[in-house]
């Protein structure tokens, strides 16, 4: 027998069973994970007074964490800009985490530098959602 079969019979077959089960075990903890941190999301949207479901919608849920910051939405475009984006992140978790009564270091060690780790304190915490603090900011232009 030639061809990927030939040699997948012809090899190891306990290993490569082994890697399938491997593999399939780290796509439902991935999975596992995935389904806590949209949880998390979703609670803080509910705790912002936005709906939750909006958690799930690409795109619409970066616009609705921009307006939970006290940002304008048309910063959602500057997602796109290559290094910009990197910038308006930090900035977006700063805001958040104010928004939520927390300290810029929260924002950006829990929220953006440890991916979303803050978001989980948020949801699942005793944080109370104080509004936008970003409105108040020198040179903020709200449209």
């Amino acid at each position: 027998m030639n061809g990927y079969f030939g040699l997948l019979l012809d090899g190891d077959l306990a290993s490569s069973i082994a890697l399938g089960i491997g593999g399939l075990l780290a796509f439902l903890v991935a999975m596992a994970v995935a389904a806590v941190f949209i949880v998390a999301l979703w609670k803080v949207f509910t705790k912002a007074g936005h709906p939750g479901w909006a958690s799930l919608i690409p795109f619409y849920n970066s616009y609705i964490l921009l307006k939970i910051a006290g940002r304008p939405g048309w910063w959602l475009v500057l997602f796109f800009v290559p290094l910009v984006n990197l910038a308006i992140a930090i900035v977006l978790a700063i805001d958040i985490a104010k928004a939520f009564g927390q300290s810029s270091a929260f924002g950006f060690f829990l929220l953006f530098l440890l991916c979303g780790i803050g978001y989980l304190m948020l949801g699942f915490g005793d944080y109370r959602y104080v509004g936008p603090q970003a409105a108040g900011s020198p040179g903020m232009a709200m449209a």
